[in-house]
């Protein structure tokens, strides 16, 4: 998506918030002015800092955080032990919130023993809730289900059987990231028929999502499908974001697993746009990972990883263990497909460690599977066997259809490699089995039947909704026709303005796109006409003359052959925006080579190169080096007969290339201004303007700098170049 788009899309996206931001301004600015008319520092000032808190901390947590502590100071000197408390319980949704998952429940551990101290049995019930809810984002599914539990227990004592039901669903939930499907299943189901009772919308669209994630990871994906739909139409009609985007992430899965991966992407990136409107970084991450994963099955794989890393990265940072984990093995995935099975099988065992200790059971086996796959590429079929046994026994016993297809595949590869014919037979006939209950016909067309109910469904509501609001619209205007005409006029006004600015933005982007790749190609012009001067091929030309007039066959054979493979190598160099530094290499050795074969008496040269520095993966700019060579060669030497030295030398220091160029001739201040001055002005110039282009292009430094060596006290001029440069990070 171009700037320009995305201007649009945040402006119309601004106008979709307006209404929503503007409701919670006008909370906080009411509570604001009671709280400057009451100064007065009793309990009623400690529960106005308390609710500014709490609409506070999600947006302005420096201001939730200031609120708090005044709060909690005022709670210490009167004595208000229930404002403390929930002081204490808004702290920890505020940590909450911020993925500090041990500050969050450390807070809401010391609102409990205050609220269960003054026996408020509500409070002490939603903190539980709550633990539940930090200890299940932190990937900890034993110890939320106790705290959902707890909150349970104390809720039917209250008769709040809709907060139950929420309590159900949420150990539903941890109960699948636990792989036990069966207990999963059964308490989903229980809190899906409470919330119909109750006709909670959002909380049966939430039920059904979790209840499609257990027939998915059963492989069963037509029903998982029914249910995904189901939520997303019930999310729709409700206007709930954040459960539109869980369903169209999940609905990306199953295509993905069909082979349909332009749909797969679709749903994603819908979903992600959703995310990153809301700020949830977690599911922003599961989105990115998602993405991923569809590259990676197109064999995409260097898209793939960086789709990977990106979750990754956002996953440590909130300390997303299951994220960490899963991003681990995704990405030991890549490198075993590119045959890196070392690299690979370091990931693996990274993301084992982390799955074992939070019990991740379907991470655990996929690290189990990749690491017998990389021993097996390896030949080495004892350790494979080893792992592909863990792997089988841990997905049979998740019932994990896809882990069970994979790894019965292996083991026949294994048995075949290692002589076992029988057992080999025996794993292909279960491989079979496994990979026809994924891809028989029947599925592939009821996932298509349901596909067709869904849209077929939804343009029913769509159009009975449109008929709701044609009706109203009708009796707006029957009812006060003036003031709609007025709102109308005003609509039309601010409409034209809106899109005057826009046009004007959108004009403006274009006519300096377009300014600046027209001074690209002139630069490009220019830089081809410089790259070789045509004094140089005239007497290259002349010398190859007179070899083969003096009948030096051999000699002029050689010259010919050096002289051809240098404009070889500067024509190929001309047509890439970057090449590898070997390749620029060759061209300036073979430049020097040249020059030198029609000098008298020769110069010595050296090219030195860091040995930090891999020529095959540095990426460089081509060209830039040799004018400045050429530069060396015509003017330092003009007077100069003996000892002529010229060094190059290529460096890294701090992550910045460095290339120098080093003469012993007569300095910059002793060059006659008048012999080709404008030659050597315009290779600097020309590279200078080069340099600014690329700093953009590459975003890093690039520069020349030109010095006298005398202020070094040495004799000649030091040109340095800082040269922008990328790496190929996934070739070995």
């Amino acid at each position: 998506m171009n700037f320009t788009n995305k201007i649009t899309l945040t402006f119309f996206a601004f106008l979709l918030f307006a209404g929503n931001i503007q409701s919670q301004s006008i909370v906080i600015d009411s509570l604001n002015n009671e709280l400057s008319n009451h100064l007065k520092k009793d309990s009623t000032r400690v529960n106005l800092l308390n609710d500014l808190a709490d609409y506070s901390y999600r947006k302005q947590k420096d201001k939730a955080f200031d609120y708090l502590v005044e709060a909690e100071s005022i709670t210490k000197t009167i004595d208000f032990e229930k404002g403390r408390a929930n002081s204490l319980y808004i702290r920890g949704l505020n940590e909450s919130h911020q993925s500090n998952y041990e500050q969050a429940i450390e807070f809401f551990n010391k609102a409990l023993l205050l609220y269960e101290k003054l026996d408020l049995k509500k409070d002490v019930s939603d903190c539980y809730a709550n633990m539940g809810k930090v200890s299940s984002k932190n990937n900890d599914y034993n110890k939320a289900i106790k705290y959902y539990k707890n909150s349970i227990r104390i809720d039917e004592k209250l008769g709040k059987t809709k907060s139950t039901a929420v309590n159900l669903k949420n150990i539903g939930y941890c109960f699948t990231n636990l792989g036990n499907y069966e207990k999963a299943e059964e308490y989903l189901n229980y809190a899906l028929d409470l919330n119909t009772e109750y006709n909670n919308k959002l909380e049966i669209s939430c039920c059904y999502l979790n209840i499609g994630s257990l027939y998915l990871k059963r492989a069963n994906y037509p029903v998982a499908l029914e249910h995904y739909n189901t939520s997303l139409q019930i999310s729709e009609t409700i206007e709930d974001t954040l459960g539109i985007s869980k369903a169209l992430n999940n609905i990306g899965i199953i295509y993905k697993n069909y082979k349909k991966y332009d749909k797969a992407i679709e749903n994603y990136e819908k979903s992600l746009n959703i995310q990153k409107k809301i700020g949830s970084k977690s599911n922003v991450s599961k989105a990115l990972t998602n993405l991923g994963s569809v590259y990676f099955y197109k064999k995409e794989y260097k898209t793939a990883l960086n789709y990977y890393t990106e979750a990754l990265n956002i996953s440590k940072a909130i300390n997303a263990k299951l994220s960490i984990s899963r991003n681990l093995n995704n990405i030991g995935n890549i490198y075993l497909e590119l045959n890196r099975n070392i690299t690979a099988r370091q990931y693996y065992k990274e993301a084992k460690e982390l799955a074992v200790n939070i019990e991740y059971q379907l991470g655990l086996c996929n690290s189990y599977q990749g690491i017998a796959k990389s021993y097996a590429n390896q030949k080495k079929y004892k350790k494979a066997l080893l792992y592909a046994q863990k792997s089988k026994d841990l997905s049979n016993k998740l019932g994990v259809v896809y882990f069970q297809r994979d790894i019965y595949k292996l083991l026949t590869e294994i048995y075949q490699n290692t002589n076992k014919f029988e057992e080999a037979f025996t794993s292909h006939q279960q491989f079979k089995i496994f990979n026809d209950s994924l891809f028989n016909k029947e599925n592939i067309e009821k996932i298509a039947q349901l596909e067709n109910e869904y849209k077929y469904k939804k343009a029913l509501d769509s159009a009975g909704i449109r008929e709701l609001k044609l009706s109203k619209e009708v009796s707006s205007i029957n009812t006060n026709l003036e003031k709609s005409q007025r709102n109308i006029f005003l609509t039309i006004i601010s409409f034209l303005v809106t899109a005057i600015i826009l046009g004007g933005i959108i004009f403006f982007l274009k006519w300096r796109n377009i300014k600046e790749k027209n001074q690209n190609i002139l630069i490009e012009q220019r830089l081809l006409r410089s790259q070789m001067t045509p004094h140089f091929i005239f007497n290259s030309l002349s010398v190859l003359q007179g070899m083969i007039l003096n009948k030096e066959e051999k000699k002029s054979i050689s010259y010919l052959s050096k002289f051809s493979k240098l404009l070889r190598i500067v024509l190929e160099n001309s047509r890439d925006k970057i090449v590898p530094l070997i390749q620029e290499l060759d061209a300036i050795d073979n430049y020097l080579v040249m020059q030198n074969l029609d000098t008298d008496p020769p110069y010595d040269y050296s090219l030195v190169v860091d040995k930090n520095i891999n020529v095959n993966l540095f990426q460089i700019p081509p060209m830039l080096i040799q004018p400045f060579i050429e530069n060396a060669i015509e003017h330092a030497f003009a007077t100069k007969k003996e000892n002529k030295e010229i060094k190059v030398k290529i460096t890294l220091k701090d992550k910045t290339l460095v290339c120098s160029i080093a003469d012993n001739g007569i300095g910059v201040s002793m060059e006659k201004p008048k012999i080709k001055k404008n030659k050597k002005s315009l290779a600097t110039t020309i590279t200078s303007e080069r340099l600014k282009m690329l700093s953009k292009d590459f975003k890093t430094m690039g520069s020349i700098i030109i010095e006298n060596r005398t202020l070094f006290g040495e004799q000649g001029t030091l040109v340095t170049l800082i040269i922008p440069y990328k790496i190929d990070s996934v070739s070995e």
